[in-house]
């Protein structure tokens, strides 16, 4: 397929609602015509006086003909070809007036020409790679929805507010997970932490995600949930056992809301959450905490669940050691406990801006981790909805501000 077919299939994709944008982008010119146009004159007036300026001693005009090669890094392809046809027939003109021998004629022609035309070529390469990433982008882009849902999230019994920065900036998914599905049973919360950073971590969270949106529906218990996660991250290690790759582990903190105020909780080798109510913050104490997901048969002890109370108009708080394992450039751990206090009385949404912010400045926006985290907060009873089932993410945006604005 040619560039001006390509072009044209991204003009009318872009036209269709809900397609993705992003190889449109790519065709969008980054310099007006205007301003490119009127450099290119002004640009040639100037470099066409230094010539008559400096005479057959300094020839300076064929000096134009890296334009075309200037103007393919950041013009569009029409751009770089009426900018070639230009430069193309100034030198050219000028080495038919200065005149010459055949053979300097020639040689001066050719090599004007082909300059021009490694610059469209070079501009069409870099469309076409442009036109790539985006493919790959908009993929990635599709990847993470399946993957990890847009927050906040809203269900009968919680309202999740979340922040989720992968430390490679230029992608979308990373290797902490987290999850909120509501169930016959009450509201269920994942979060975690695959072993390993990046893509090559994506493969067992996607399976310990795929079974908890299963498990949190079917299974009554909290502990029957995690068994379901075990099950499913164990088969994923033998999968990749199979085919050459790493096994991994994941280490997981999962909560059940239930009641007003109780909320139970397995804690797979995960970092406690923190409660933050009346003006103070502190770790939740748990005292059960088991091996990760995928390590269950180095265990002779099963996996067990605890209650804790979290109190009307509490937040709660879990989150990945990409936030605790945050360094300055000392070399010094981020202080949590201590930053948590300072922000106990935030609002849910606010607290996660103003801790991301904080983690940001204390690192210098050196980043050595992944980071996730959630802030749970009890939904009130006027804003929690009749149906049970998972939300989507534009119906639990649409929810979470509404639950917002009253």
């Amino acid at each position: 397929m040619t560039i001006g077919h390509e072009r044209a299939a991204v003009e009318r994709s872009a036209a269709v609602p809900g397609t993705d944008a992003g190889e449109a982008a790519v065709f969008a010119p980054r310099v007006g015509d205007g301003m490119l146009f009127g450099g290119l004159f002004l640009l040639t007036a100037v470099v066409l006086i230094l010539d008559v300026r400096t005479g057959e001693d300094l020839r300076v005009v064929p000096l134009l003909v890296v334009v075309p090669a200037l103007v393919s890094v950041f013009g569009t392809m029409r751009q770089t070809v009426y900018t070639a046809a230009w430069i193309m027939a100034v030198v050219v003109t000028s080495r038919l007036v200065s005149g010459g021998t055949f053979w300097d004629l020639f040689v001066g022609v050719g090599f004007t020409v082909l300059a021009c035309v490694l610059g469209v070529g070079a501009c069409a390469l870099r469309i076409r790679h442009a036109i790539e990433i985006a493919r790959l982008r908009s993929a990635a882009v599709a990847l993470q929805r399946q993957i990890l849902r847009p927050l906040p999230i809203l269900t009968d019994q919680v309202v999740a507010h979340g922040v989720y920065a992968p430390i490679e900036e230029d992608r979308l998914v990373g290797g902490d997970i987290y999850e909120v599905v509501e169930s016959p049973y009450g509201t269920r919360v994942i979060i975690g932490d695959v072993q390993g950073k990046g893509i090559a971590a994506i493969g067992a969270g996607f399976a310990a995600l795929g079974a908890f949106r299963e498990a949190a529906i079917r299974e009554p218990t909290l502990t029957g949930v995690v068994d379901a996660l075990e099950d499913a991250v164990a088969r994923h290690n033998a999968f990749s056992a199979q085919t050459g790759e790493i096994e991994r582990f994941v280490t997981a903190l999962v909560l059940g809301f239930e009641g007003e105020e109780h909320v139970e909780a397995v804690n797979c080798g995960h970092l406690p959450p923190h409660l933050l109510y009346d003006g103070a913050a502190a770790a939740v104490p748990l005292r059960l905490t088991s091996v990760p997901l995928g390590m269950a048969e180095l265990s002779s002890e099963a996996r067990g669940a605890e209650r804790f109370d979290v109190p009307a108009g509490a937040t709660l708080l879990a989150f990945t050691d990409g936030v605790t394992e945050a360094r300055d450039a000392s070399g010094a751990f981020y202080p949590l406990d201590a930053r948590l206090g300072r922000l106990a009385g935030y609002e849910p949404s606010e607290l996660l801006d103003a801790l991301h912010a904080d983690l940001d400045a204390f690192s210098g926006g050196v980043r050595r981790d992944d980071i996730a985290m959630l802030a749970l907060c009890k939904a009130s009873t006027g804003n929690r909805r009749r149906q049970p089932g998972v939300m989507s993410g534009r119906g639990a945006r649409r929810a979470a501000q509404t639950f917002s604005e009253r």
